[in-house]
């Protein structure tokens, strides 16, 4: 018997839509192109950190609703949940939603519903339209074609996927529609009917909104640095005002989503996107200031002490309590220090992951107590149960000892 549904992509976001989906009765076929990652799910098993995710999969698996493959089968409905990188100056990259579709194109039949929520540029739907009508003439007019963006927090997936609002647009009303019965299935947020290029563009502006918002504050924090004013002390009395609401400044933006969805529109729209290309290059700067501050830190105590500091770099995901490293600043940052290291010890810290391919990880414990400077890149929960010495240098840029 064929499944309901076939996920191509079974990362951060198809995983867990697949286990959501799974959890209530519908056979889902998820695929992926790492055989390490299907082994791994259908032996109930995750390669990612999130919350409620393990449990999920394993009951799904166990109960024969979730199976994982490197290949896609014939379903009723195929969801794209794969990655779009960038090429070139952060152009973004539709080849993998591309490959995606073509691997599901000899599948495709008359009354089948095909979603994409990877984000994506804007007209993505329609290009892959225009190629499933390509390659399947027979098919046009015959199939629902739609774009649903995810919305969820790291950290927080399987509950957001249920309770957050979707925004469905497909590129006709009878999509539209199909899409928004499908999704009622297992979303009890309100799902709002628009059309595919609306919805392509809300995802971008949400997370391009976001990026606007926090480059604000990184702004502040270099200007408070310069002027001798505690940040965090500033945003807090500002946020007094009824109508003020300023976010918490850190050491640049990270993710798989605000650091990388502005681009869509920088990239198709560059003269109509100031503000959201220049937040992006303060993000970016705020990530490089980071790094230039360490190392003058760094400098300062060898001339102070006479002998190289020991430095403690603590984290590395890109924000609080989760594995994720995807387009961390707190990882650049890092990369950027070692690249000038000499004689100096350093501790590399991320609680949440065990190893690291570039990086030998020390518990944080023992980091600190062994460090003469202590960067604090990431606001982990671990990181806030830490006291220091009078003698430790501590450059705190995530809030840790402020909040």
């Amino acid at each position: 018997m064929n499944p309901d549904v076939v996920t191509i992509g079974l990362g951060y976001i198809g995983l867990p839509t697949s286990a959501l989906m799974a959890s209530k009765g519908m056979q889902v076929h998820g695929v992926d192109v790492n055989p390490e990652v299907v082994k791994t799910i259908n032996q109930g098993k995750i390669h990612i950190i999130e919350m409620d995710l393990e449990v999920a999969v394993a009951k799904a698996v166990k109960a024969g609703n979730l199976k994982a493959d490197v290949k896609p089968v014939a379903a009723d409905t195929y969801l794209i949940v794969v990655p779009t990188p960038f090429k070139g100056n952060h152009e973004p990259d539709i080849s993998y939603v591309e490959s995606a579709t073509r691997a599901v194109l000899p599948f495709l039949k008359e009354g089948d519903l095909y979603i994409i929520e990877s984000t994506s540029p804007i007209g993505t739907t329609e290009k892959m339209r225009e190629l499933i009508f390509r390659e399947r003439p027979e098919l046009k007019g015959k199939i629902y074609l739609a774009y649903c963006p995810e919305r969820v927090l790291p950290g927080n997936v399987m509950y957001e996927l249920v309770h957050n609002d979707r925004v469905i647009g497909g590129v006709n009303e009878a999509s539209t529609e199909k899409a928004t019965a499908f999704y009622k299935q297992f979303v009890n947020g309100e799902l709002h009917a628009t059309n595919a290029r609306t919805a392509e563009m809300c995802k971008l502006t949400e997370n391009s909104s976001r990026d606007v918002q926090i480059a604000f504050a990184n702004e502040l924090s270099l200007i408070c640095d310069k002027a001798d004013i505690n940040v965090w002390e500033l945003i807090r009395l500002a946020n007094k005002h009824p109508r003020v609401n300023i976010l918490q400044p850190g050491c640049g933006v990270g993710g798989h989503c605000i650091a990388v969805d502005p681009y869509f529109i920088t990239s198709d729209f560059p003269l109509e996107s100031q503000i959201i290309g220049k937040a992006r290059e303060i993000n970016n700067y705020k990530s490089f200031w980071v790094a230039e501050q360490i190392k003058k830190a760094r400098h300062a105590f060898q001339l102070e002490h006479g002998r190289p500091p020991a430095i403690a770099l603590m984290g590395l995901a890109f924000k609080p309590n989760i594995d994720d490293l995807r387009e961390s600043p707190a990882k650049y940052i890092v990369q950027k220090v070692l690249q000038e290291s000499q004689d100096e010890v350093y501790f590399i810290v991320e609680p949440n992951i065990k190893d690291h391919q570039v990086f030998k990880i020390t518990d944080y414990k023992e980091a600190t107590e062994k460090a003469d400077i202590i960067a604090l890149l990431v606001a982990h929960n671990e990181f806030k149960e830490l006291e220091f010495t009078e003698e430790q240098v501590v450059l705190d840029y995530c809030g840790v000892r402020n909040n």
